[in-house]
């Protein structure tokens, strides 16, 4: 009854264990350093063009 590599790489939903104890940062903000310096970098440069023919 044990499951073979294939088997999950034929599977369509991937196999996924959730660590609880990450809850704890639900509400905390992380590297807001990092977060502060891209959105000031994004509203300074903006996002790149698309090209929709590249698609």
């Amino acid at each position: 009854m044990g499951t073979t590599i294939d088997d999950l790489n034929k599977r369509k939903i991937p196999i996924v264990k959730i660590d609880n104890s990450l809850k704890e940062f639900i509400d905390k903000p992380l590297f807001e350093d990092k977060l502060k310096k891209a959105n000031e970098t994004l509203k300074r440069v903006g996002l790149p063009k698309r090209n929709v023919s590249q698609q």
